[in-house]
């Protein structure tokens, strides 16, 4: 059993910590809503009204929150993880947040004694719930091996893939091809509907040959009921678009493709429906073909 304290407890994170209790670990979490630390103590957990009491005994501190200024609010400062965290700690960051961002606090955390991971996820809620996210990992080759038990238990693709920062470079290129892999099967139902397709033996087709892949597996069935419920909201996918966006611009490196879809999809949350699924993609080009 290892003492696991999960920061950031929603729509990822809940799940990820619910694995981490049934896998038989004493997992504390904390989260700025308390019904979700509620619903982790329904499962088996702890629940902590701080950051500080959180992480004080853990062998482990798995944060999950939405943004760089959020990873950095919980754990620098006096209530903050670097500071109530056992000398040793393993701090692992699942967040997606600039890469830039991630190299500095792992700095700040080796200096505090703590060894970081940046090890953002792809997979989605449902990926998270089942145990089996693909996780990319940024940090020393040791603290990667001593991550590995846990990360395995809410993991099933598991790649370290260089120095502190590396993981989430990585992510950021995950949520490039997610979002266009999106953008284009929205344009492809609304293409095959417009011609009155049976678009559910569409895709079943197209998911067996090169057009397949897990975008369309996840995502084709919620574009064809029209159901945006929020497995991962538009609003995040925009934050890590301007991620990529900004990262690319420093390293010269052009995405024209990208910067297309980041537009789009910038355009969703400025009108208010950053709080769907980012299948929510198909409402603008329905909208725009004007169906």
């Amino acid at each position: 059993m290892t003492n696991i304290a999960v920061i950031g407890l929603g729509i990822m994170g809940l799940p990820m910590a619910v694995n981490l209790v049934e896998a038989g670990h004493d997992v504390t979490g904390f989260n700025r809503s308390p019904q979700r630390v509620e619903a982790l103590v329904a499962a088996g957990g702890k629940g902590a009204a701080s950051v500080a009491d959180a992480v004080s005994d853990a062998d482990v501190v798995l944060t999950m929150v939405p943004d760089s200024p959020d990873v950095e609010e919980v754990v620098t400062g006096p209530d903050g993880v670097f500071a109530n965290a056992k000398p040793g700690a393993l701090w692992i960051d699942a967040s997606s947040i600039r890469p830039d961002v991630a190299a500095r606090l792992a700095v700040a955390a080796r200096e505090a004694g703590i060894r970081p991971l940046d090890a953002p996820v792809s997979g989605g809620e449902p990926g998270a719930i089942d145990g089996v996210l693909s996780i990319m990992v940024g940090g020393d080759a040791d603290d990667f091996a001593a991550a590995a038990e846990v990360l395995g238990v809410v993991g099933k693709t598991i790649v370290h893939v260089g120095p502190s920062g590396s993981g989430q470079t990585v992510k950021a290129a995950n949520q490039l091809i997610v979002a266009g892999n999106i953008e284009l099967l929205a344009e492809a139902i609304v293409f095959l509907e417009a011609y009155g397709v049976d678009t559910s033996a569409a895709l079943t087709v197209l998911g067996g040959g090169l057009a397949g892949s897990k975008v369309l597996d996840q995502k084709g069935q919620k574009m064809l009921d029209r159901n945006f419920e929020p497995g991962f909201r538009l609003q995040l996918h925009n934050k890590d678009l301007g991620i990529v966006t900004a990262a690319a611009r420093e390293a010269g490196v052009t995405i024209p493709l990208g910067a297309v879809v980041a537009q789009l999809v910038g355009s969703l949350v400025a009108t208010g429906d950053g709080g769907l699924d980012h299948s929510g993609l198909f409402t603008l080009v329905e909208r725009l073909s004007g169906r």
